[in-house]
């Protein structure tokens, strides 16, 4: 039991630390069960495809563009705008039993049908090779950034929160990834630069939290680890509730309003947001508390100086 805090006003987080900590072991484990057996619906920058970008006379109309895109050629096609209410790009997915020009063929017969006027500004063509690549590119990606963050927590901290801060930014991620993988959401480019962003953002979170953990391990001296923790959180709440609040308030904007293009993007952050903000609290303190962080981890080195010998020995 923790003893009565020295600090008033402050809230015992830690009180619920083990119950929410077994809670995110399960959202982690249920994850990468969903990830083994799911898998991740990838999209066409990973899986490769063709993109063709059309411009219309007049605002085209997605619904109708889409239920014309029904042929076994172009089946599965991904349909939205891209920059105005005129312009949309059309994403078709491999097809091993027709060529690619067969399905540009088809799009442009369908679309003709409803603008005569329509215009093919571009045409590409994303090997599945390509996407395979971009998909190992993207997982090393995340995997360097978790290593260099381990790297320079442990030199600016302490390696017991360094462990606690990787801890918690790899249950952010895979969480998010479960996700993906339950809800059978497309997983593109923009949703890898989103859970980067989210990388970000909960290592952000995490380092004001054990910045003040440090200040307040050298500043009450009597304190229990968990009782300088729960203070620590405490003071960087009202922070933690505005940045969090303001992040969210843009993050559900482009989430309603802002279109397909960047919709998995918005997705990715919502979801990393809200595990990240309780990941800094329960997950990467929690964890350094079991670890055995204490005062003693948090003091300076003392470097002695040169000649200090020498001038002990003097009368």
């Amino acid at each position: 039991m923790l003893q009565v805090l020295n600090v008033k006003g402050t809230v015992n987080f830690l009180r619920h630390a083990l119950p929410i900590s077994i809670f995110s072991a399960v959202l982690v484990l249920g994850s990468i069960a969903s990830l083994a057996t799911k898998g991740i619906n990838w999209g066409l920058d990973f899986t490769g495809g063709t993109v063709v970008e059309l411009e219309f006379s007049k605002p085209a109309d997605l619904n109708a563009i889409r239920s014309d895109l029904v042929t076994e050629a172009v089946g599965g096609a991904v349909v939205q705008n891209f920059g105005s209410s005129r312009d949309v790009l059309i994403r078709l997915p491999v097809k091993d039993d027709f060529k690619s020009e067969d399905q540009v063929n088809d799009v442009m017969a369908a679309v003709t049908q409803l603008d005569s006027a329509v215009i093919q500004k571009r045409v590409e063509f994303v090997g599945p090779q390509v996407g395979k690549e971009l998909a190992e590119q993207g997982g090393l990606a995340v995997l360097v950034a978790l290593i260099c963050i381990l790297i320079y927590v442990s030199f600016r901290f302490e390696w017991r929160l360094a462990l606690g801060s990787v801890a918690a930014l790899a249950h952010d991620i895979i969480v998010t990834l479960g996700v993906f993988s339950v809800l059978q959401l497309e997983f593109d480019l923009t949703v890898l630069a989103g859970l980067l962003t989210v990388v970000g953002y909960s290592l952000n979170d995490t380092i004001v939290v054990f910045d003040r953990i440090r200040e307040n391990f050298l500043k009450l001296r009597k304190s229990l680890p968990e009782e300088v923790v729960n203070i620590s959180i405490t003071q960087t709440m009202s922070r933690t509730i505005i940045t969090t609040g303001t992040t969210l308030v843009v993050v559900v904007a482009l989430f309603l309003k802002g279109g397909t293009m960047i919709h998995g993007f918005a997705t990715a952050l919502l979801m990393g947001i809200f595990v990240g903000t309780f990941s800094s609290i329960y997950v990467a303190s929690f964890l350094a508390i079991k670890l055995g962080i204490n005062r003693e981890h948090m003091m300076p080195v003392e470097i002695e100086k040169e000649g200090a010998d020498q001038d002990a020995l003097m009368p």
